[in-house]
Order: structure tokens, then C-alpha cells, then sequence
């Protein structure tokens, strides 16, 4: 491998719609350094000789998608303090002795993302509601009790689902999470502050998310993690009420900086060029935006 070509990828399976190649590539150019951004296809089978033989293959270091994200972690020799707490990393390196190391940087992009979106989300939103119980739901609920917020609400289509991820945070967070039935959300709209869409409903190709938003305050921020498309049919009745909503474009931005940093050390901004170009191409990919 070349000292002065560093080359990193995402894995995953599919791949074809990663756009972290466009992130990483546009970074590579603003900052006029020599490197290399790629995608390549892990079928499950084949992830443990593919990540731990990273320098083998010529790379410094690499991005995990679904569906490997959990698989992963067994192969990783040292792993940060959220992958741990989160069973999952998305971002793997080498250290200097060629060791294989990860982390999960979903915390920094989700917060990142509500940071720029709604400054000072995080002093009124005591209570937060949290649609899904899957991964990304996870990485929500362990950021917002990293911020602090008191009460954190996971309401799921599969009641079961949310109280296994309500249990699974409980002890820790002293009793912040719980459970909420699906059917309950329009009961509990009227004290949330925070709501967050950490499901696929909505997205292009998925089910509709069939919400009633009129018992959310005004005051209340409203963030969906789907950006495709990237006004999403729960945004717009957000802010057809005149309540702020937060996409989740950024996300997939602010997450991918601490990657670049360690692989190309350069720190990246997340900046509106930057936004603008990510944008571009999932309209000219989904017209219907």
C-alpha cells in the first residue's frame, strides 16, 4: 500500500446505494489530498477475512453498513466505548501496530445533525419520543440520554420489540426509558418535545408512517432519520403546523467525519456545498423528492 495514497471503504450487503463514496470523494477534493474512497460488497459469509485483512487489501480503514454492523464486532481487537455499548460499530481502522480497532459513529451524527438543525434542542426537550426498535433506534435512545434528556418514550409497531429495548437501557439509565404502545402516540404527543423517526416507514420503496401530529406542541422539534426522500411525509406535516423538523441528511454527513479524520487525518466540515451535493443526487436518483 502507498504511504501516499491512503484508501478506505464501506462494506456492505447490497452496497450499490451507499453514498458515502460522494462524501468522502468530495472531502478528498476540497482538501486536495491524494486518496481513494471505495464500496465494495461483503456478503455475510465473508466479513471476518475481509476486515481483518484490511492492510492486505490495501486499505487504512473502513465503513460498516447493514447488514454487518453487529456481525462485525467480533473481529474488532479494540472497540470504542459506544460500539460496546451499542453492540454495533460502523467505523473500523488500524492502529499502529496493524491492530484492527471500531467504534460507532451514528451518536456523533445523530447529535451532530439536531445540533445544526435545532440549536438547543437538547435544554427543552425533557421528554423525547422515539419511533422503532431497530439499530438506528438504538443509537437514538443511547444519544439522548447522553445528553440528558429525563424521559425517553420508544414507541414500536411490535409492542414486544420496544419493551426489549426500553429493558435494555433501563438500568442504566435509572428508569429515563420506556415503553409506549403504538397505539398510545396521540396520548403522549402532548408532552413530547422531541420526536424522532428511527424507522423505515416513509422512506422511498417502505410503508407510509400514518402519524397524527396535531397534539405535538409547538415548541417541539421533529427529526426523521429518512432522508430519501428528503422531505419526508411526516416533516412536512411538522412543519405545515409551523413546528421545526430536522431531516436526516445531516446524519448521514456529521457521521461520516471521525472516519475521515482517522483515515485521511484531515477533520472535515459538514458544510451547506457539502449538503448540496449529497442532495443533488438523491433528487436526480428520486425525482419524486
Amino acid at each position: 500500500m502507498s504511504a501516499t495514497l491512503p484508501k478506505a471503504c464501506v462494506i456492505g450487503h447490497p452496497i450499490g446505494h451507499s453514498r458515502s463514496p460522494l462524501i468522502h470523494g468530495h472531502w478528498l477534493r476540497e482538501h486536495g489530498l491524494a486518496g481513494a474512497y471505495e464500496k465494495v460488497d461483503v456478503a455475510p459469509d465473508d466479513l471476518g477475512a475481509f476486515v481483518t485483512s484490511l492492510a492486505e487489501r490495501g486499505y487504512v480503514g473502513a465503513n460498516v453498513t447493514v447488514p454487518h454492523k453487529e456481525a462485525v464486532i467480533p473481529h474488532i481487537v479494540h472497540l470504542g466505548d459506544t460500539a460496546a455499548a451499542l453492540d454495533a460499530a460502523n467505523t473500523l481502522w488500524l492502529n499502529v501496530d496493524g491492530e484492527l480497532c471500531g467504534d460507532n459513529t451514528d451518536v456523533a451524527g445523530f447529535l451532530g445533525n439536531l445540533d445544526e438543525g435545532a440549536p438547543g434542542w437538547d435544554a427543552r426537550a425533557e421528554v423525547a419520543l422515539v419511533l422503532g426498535a431497530g439499530g438506528a433506534a438504538k443509537a437514538v435512545v443511547y444519544s439522548l440520554l447522553t445528553r440528558g434528556v429525563q424521559r425517553v418514550l420508544i414507541s414500536n409497531r411490535s409492542f414486544s420489540r420496544a419493551e426489549a429495548l426500553a429493558e435494555r437501557f433501563r438500568g442504566a439509565s435509572n428508569g429515563r426509558v420506556e415503553a409506549a404502545p403504538w397505539q398510545d402516540i396521540g396520548k403522549v404527543l402532548p408532552q413530547t418535545k422531541l420526536l424522532v423517526n428511527a424507522t423505515s416507514l416513509g422512506m422511498f420503496g417502505q410503508d407510509r408512517l400514518v402519524i397524527d401530529l396535531t397534539g405535538l406542541p409547538v415548541n417541539a422539534v421533529v427529526n426523521d432519520i429518512v432522508y430519501v426522500p428528503l422531505e419526508t411525509e411526516l416533516l412536512a406535516q411538522a412543519r405545515s403546523r409551523g413546528i421545526l423538523g430536522v431531516d436526516g441528511l445531516g446524519m448521514l454527513l456529521h457521521q461520516a467525519v471521525p472516519g475521515f479524520e482517522r483515515w485521511f487525518g484531515v477533520l472535515p466540515r459538514v458544510t451547506p456545498k457539502l449538503r448540496e451535493h449529497i442532495a443533488s443526487d438523491v433528487l436526480r436518483h428520486y425525482p419524486g423528492n
